[in-house]
């Protein structure tokens, strides 16, 4: 679709000095790309006037009239057909937004709608009274950025190349008049924030506090993981008739659980070196070595340093999955085979082939020792109950009891009972709980008393952090602020990321975070 169009006659003013002009030097024609009509591509061919400037100060001699509300200036594409590529390029990016353009009927370059995004100015917005702060991985694991989020309109605010303190820190001397921070329980946004906005109330999220409680049940449960065998034993006497199980007593041989093996029994290759740098770390520990060093002085990561320091004991660190040993290769393939030999298959060459083609990375032995018990029995046993995860208890003691299911709430019962640590680790947790759905941040230094005041070196250890961001801590238990505006931008970052296939460099990727609706 050709449209032929032409200016009226009349007075411009010149670009450079602004004097009116109407004598025409010559005339030209300008091609300009519109939005499609009908489906079809549209194209204005506008004939426009070269006009001298009458100025002889100026230093244009003649110039064109400008049809401002068209197009811009030198620009090929009016300005209603910029917008939409605009708002194509930031949705989709490059080579999907090229895609669609062919269907608008006004197809350009994939590069083309990646240099429309970068010649887009950044969005003004005031500076915001409550700043949302946390990171986001450029290439996880190596480089990080951050995200700032105006938390009361939840809109972007700025977006900076890493993740520091000194970074943060001139961005908020930048840009006065922040009053409220919210941020994860990272210490390089709290100093950061504390150094560029020292007036500024700093706000720790709630999920991030939860998250750390959750951690340090987490290591509570484990060092009583003998206790989780409680729930096997509820689900037993809550399940099958015992009688049925009586007239089979020559199977009970084969359904008992197997007994974990106890951490301090273990002598495998893995139990003798955790001993080993138990004792290495814990004895640089005495001399008064840091973290940092201890991990220079033998060559393992500081995370691995810092959780070896952290255990009380060596059998910490020996207990797996809470049984107390590696789960075995063929654990995931044993409901599978329970299921084959009551259909009738007693071949143990022909079930390890079997399990083999689904993924078994065992030997044939293994397959044949475990169906031994089998063929004794005269018929196929029932698996052996197992106690449920350590994972799983924690999940129990985090849930809200109105909201649990009778068996899990029943099992988690009978642990509790076992265990007059753990029943008094389930208290602290739904005491916190308490706390913080009903905002209730005074009541924090209480509640640490509490804990001080109890066996419960997991929870010590939560106390101490605590304590070290107490302040931010109680405003984020007290205050209705939260990090939830950050990380649901966060997660939009990492669909952009995916969209540009990892080939977003930093400043289009700033773009598309910050333009993007």
């Amino acid at each position: 679709m050709r449209i032929e169009a032409s200016t009226l006659a009349g007075r411009v003013a010149c670009p450079g000095c602004g004097t009116l002009s109407d004598r025409v030097h010559s005339r030209y024609e300008r091609r300009l790309s519109d939005t499609a009509i009908s489906g079809r591509e549209a194209l204005i061919r506008l004939r426009v006037r070269r006009l001298f400037c009458d100025n002889p100060e100026c230093s244009k001699k003649t110039f064109a009239e400008a049809v401002s509300e068209l197009a811009a200036r030198y620009a090929r594409r009016t300005t209603a057909l910029e917008r939409v590529l605009c708002a194509v390029a930031l949705a989709l990016g490059g080579r999907a937004g090229a895609r669609l353009t062919q269907r608008l009927a006004a197809a350009v370059s994939r590069m083309t709608l990646l240099r429309m995004v970068r010649a887009l100015p950044d969005p003004e917005y005031a500076t915001p009274r409550v700043l949302g702060v946390d990171d986001f991985a450029l290439r996880r694991g190596h480089r990080y950025g951050t995200i700032l989020i105006d938390v009361e309109s939840s809109r972007p605010v700025d977006v900076l190349t890493d993740r520091t303190a000194e970074t943060l820190t001139a961005w908020l001397h930048a840009h006065p008049g922040v009053e409220i921070v919210c941020r994860d329980r990272a210490g390089a946004y709290a100093e950061g924030a504390r150094e560029g906005a020292p007036d500024a109330l700093q706000v720790a999220d709630r999920w991030h506090v939860w998250n750390n409680l959750a951690g340090a049940v987490e290591r509570t449960v484990a060092r009583h993981q003998e206790c989780l065998s409680a729930a096997v034993d509820t689900v037993t006497e809550s399940g099958p008739d015992p009688d049925a199980d009586h007239q089979h007593g020559q199977d009970d041989q084969v359904t008992a659980p197997v007994q974990p093996a106890q951490p301090e029994d273990r002598t495998d290759r893995i139990a003798t070196r955790t001993r080993e740098r138990y004792t290495a770390i814990h004895a640089l520990l005495a001399e008064g070595v840091g973290i940092r060093a201890i991990s220079a002085r033998l060559g393992l990561a500081r995370g691995t340093v810092r959780r070896f320091t952290r255990a009380e004991t060596v059998g910490e660190l020996l207990t797996r999955n809470g049984t107390g040993r590696r789960p075995s290769l063929l654990e995931e393939f044993k409901p599978y085979l329970h299921q084959r030999w009551g259909d009738g298959c007693t071949n143990a060459a022909a079930l390890f082939a079997e399990i083999k083609a689904r993924g078994y990375r065992g030997g044939q032995k293994i397959v044949r020792e475990y169906l031994r018990p089998f063929r004794a029995a005269g018929r196929t046993p029932e698996p052996p109950p197992k106690p449920p995860s350590v994972r799983r208890v924690v999940g129990w003691i985090m849930s809200d009891p109105s909201n649990m299911d009778e068996e899990d709430q029943r099992r988690l019962d009978a642990i509790l009972a076992t265990s007059s640590q753990l029943a008094a680790l389930a208290g602290h947790v739904r005491a916190f709980a308490t706390m913080m759905c009903g905002l209730r941040g005074h009541e924090l230094e209480e509640w640490m008393a509490a804990v001080d005041a109890d066996d419960q070196p997991g929870l010590h250890s939560f106390v101490v952090g605590l304590r070290r961001d107490q302040d931010a801590v109680t405003a984020g238990l007290t205050l209705p602020y939260n990090s939830g505006p950050v990380e649901g931008h966060v997660n939009r970052i990492k669909m952009i990321k995916r969209q540009m296939f990892g080939r977003a460099k930093a400043d289009l990727l700033r773009k598309r975070i910050l333009l993007s609706d």
